[in-house]
């Protein structure tokens, strides 16, 4: 018998797959020519584990869907390809872009968010995961009023204690489990006020959670959870998945949390072929359970990790760049990386020290004319801010010089709940027949409800009850001493002549425990109302100031707004975590204040702090031409009046190569 000769092939001991020998000629795109370096370096990459620092700015993008299309042109099955992202916008932006670049065949890969995979993977293999296939997915209101309804059961709620509503309950629920931490740690460090009832509070978690098992229900955590578990069986249940599954892709990993990082880890027990996308300097939802760590400990997790820098950017100057990176150097934990642009130098950024807040207003909305003048498109303007109440004295200004502003991240000044109420009382002092502002005052009052409201209103409109005459004066009052203390207030806020600023002192005192008793986050929403008595510090009538109060309600997503709209001219205001990834000819940074940015609680703990540092970076690295850092000398405060700032940490050491300094007074308006 005749043998045949046996050659063995070349195998890749790690995955099993035989390591193919890539012809870049036969290639349809020639990925050298349009890629700069780093960046054909990480779309070239093939096998093996792979972290891509992508700085701001610098195409990782473009990186990713040039990989996804080069696996496709080295003849790797679409369908062996998984992209995760946090978004489906992000998600189909790269489909479609990777099969605008080649073809077709890119639409066939496995491209999602971590939760549409999840869905998708668990229905189809529902016995092995443990799931009926008919599970029906519960969203955020959904999993709001199944908590309410548990929590309004006898037992878990009395007129004694005060109890969280059904908002903060599920948020604290949800945040325990994507970050694997206990509630009760939670509840302590955010919510200490509800530590006496931690007990009913996980009560209410564990038939909050039966609940959802015994009625076939998952809510988005529960998808990931599920989708973790099967994935880290250990009898290995999802074999034939992670089989079919050769490259795994992640998109913002510096923003994945502690169980997304274990679905990473789950996916590629196999074809042990990850890379991930992210940038360090760029994780700024902590609040949302994300983990930054996730990016740093990852060359620990995988073997043989090849690092990648993509830093050359290719939207801002270098003058605005060479900020950004002082800013980067300072942190205590990073990847170590320096941006640099091809294009001009440009102009320096700009910092403007004002002598109070209204005249950092001024000057914004006189930069913002200058620039239109200059030729700048509103659109290519923006002004970002830590939180949103920085902006509030802002919108006033661009109010009265008619400039349109979309707002974005937060709500509105006048669309928070609790200004709402504070401005209601004011509106009842300048006008008693005021309906809507009388209905809310008065619901604000326990053993008040819609019938005793509608009564009070009746005698009001027929003047059997006034604000007009001394309350103590009306023989026939025979509402409680609460009512009695409110109409007191009112007929002093109508009848006394004092400035805003004076009133809004008076509803303060009286509003604060009716606050504290309608509102769980109250120590979180304080600031806004040391914000907004400053705001009145620059009326001198209360006609004035509720007239500029009066701004017409903003659409609250970019997805919202119509074609007709976005014809439309308007500069853009947004936090800093909603601006992440977008991009102007010229931001404004505001109120860069210590103890505001960063705030006095982030400065308590390294970790927080250096986090403030981060959203530094992201804003600063959102400008392409201009970058202007303003901030007020001098704030008001409710205990010690107006106050000496200091100007932000992470300005303080900023030299005069880096950035100019400015100063105005009241002499330049």
């Amino acid at each position: 018998m005749s043998l045949k000769k046996y050659t063995l092939k070349r195998v890749n001991q790690e995955t099993g797959f035989t390591k193919k020998a890539i012809d870049e000629a036969r290639f349809i795109i020639n990925y050298k020519n349009e890629l700069n370096a780093a960046q054909y370096e990480a779309a070239s990459a093939v096998e093996g584990s792979y972290l891509i620092i992508a700085g701001a700015g610098t195409g990782k993008t473009r990186t990713l869907v040039y990989r996804v299309s080069r696996l496709i042109e080295s003849r790797y099955d679409p369908r062996s390809i998984l992209l995760l992202t946090f978004t489906r916008k992000a998600a189909n932006e790269m489909m479609n872009r990777a099969t605008v670049l080649l073809d077709n065949r890119c639409s066939k890969i496995l491209g999602g968010t971590f939760h549409s995979f999840a869905n998708a993977t668990l229905r189809r293999y529902s016995k092995a995961a443990g799931v009926d296939p008919s599970f029906t997915i519960l969203d955020q209101g959904d999993n709001e009023d199944v908590i309410n309804l548990i929590r309004s059961q006898a037992g878990f709620i009395t007129k004694e204690k005060r109890f969280p509503n059904k908002k903060t309950l599920n948020k604290v629920f949800s945040f325990s489990v994507n970050t694997n931490r206990k509630v009760e740690d939670i509840i302590e460090e955010s919510y200490p006020h509800f530590f006496d009832q931690i007990d009913n509070i996980l009560d209410i978690q564990k038939v909050f959670v039966d609940y959802k098992r015994r009625n076939n229900l998952l809510d988005y955590d529960d998808l990931l959870v599920y989708l973790r578990d099967f994935l880290t069986d250990p009898s290995n249940k999802a074999r034939a998945l992670l089989s079919s599954i050769k490259f795994v892709m992640v998109d913002e990993y510096q923003d994945t949390n502690k169980l997304q990082a274990d679905i990473v880890n789950g996916l590629t027990q196999i074809s042990k072929n990850i890379m991930v996308v992210g940038d360090d300097s760029q994780s700024i939802y902590s609040f949302r359970g994300a983990n930054y760590k996730n990016i740093l400990e990852f060359p620990n997790l995988f073997r043989d990790v090849q690092i990648i820098k993509l830093e050359q950017n290719f939207r801002s100057t270098q003058s605005i760049l060479n900020f950004a990176n002082h800013i980067n150097d300072r942190a205590v934990e990073k990847y170590t990386k320096v941006l640099y642009s091809k294009h001009e130098m440009g102009e320096l950024p700009q910092i403007v020290a004002t002598a109070n807040e209204n005249l950092q207003s001024k000057f914004i909305v006189d930069k913002i004319l200058e620039l239109r003048e200059e030729n700048v498109p509103l659109q290519e303007i923006a002004v970002l801010f830590r939180s949103s109440y920085f902006s509030f004295d802002l919108e006033i200004e661009l109010n009265k010089a008619n400039i349109p502003y979309q707002k974005f991240g937060g709500m509105k000044f006048v669309e928070t709940a609790h200004i709402k109420d504070v401005l209601a009382f004011l509106r009842i002092a300048a006008n008693p027949k005021d309906v809507v502002s009388w209905y809310r005052v008065l619901l604000l009052h326990e053993g008040v409800g819609p019938k005793t409201a509608q009564k009070i209103l009746d005698e009001l409109a027929t003047a059997r009850l006034t604000i007009k005459a001394n309350p103590e004066s009306i023989t026939s009052f025979k509402y409680s001493d609460k009512l009695g203390a409110l109409f007191q207030l009112l007929y002093e806020l109508h009848t006394k002549k004092e400035l805003p600023s004076e009133k809004v002192q008076r509803v303060f005192n009286y509003y604060h425990p009716l606050f504290k008793a309608a509102y769980d986050d109250w120590n979180k929403r304080s600031k806004d109302l040391e914000i907004f008595h400053n705001i009145t510090e620059n009326y001198k009538s209360l006609d004035t100031f509720l007239s500029d109060m009066a701004i017409e309600p903003i659409i609250d997503s970019v997805v919202d707004i119509s074609p007709e709209d976005k014809e439309e001219e308007y500069i853009t205001l947004s936090t800093i975590h909603s601006a992440k990834g977008l991009e102007w000819h010229s931001v404004f940074i505001i109120h860069v204040v210590d103890g505001f940015f960063p705030s006095n609680r982030a400065a308590e703990s390294l970790e927080q702090l250096e986090e403030e540092r981060r959203l530094m970076y992201v804003a600063s690295t959102r400008a392409k031409k201009n970058l202007f850092i303003t901030y007020p000398m001098n704030l008001f405060d409710r205990e010690a009046g107006t106050t000496l700032s200091k100007p932000s940490r992470f300005i303080s050491d900023i030299t005069k190569e880096l950035a100019e300094g400015w100063l105005l007074d009241d002499e330049e308006f």
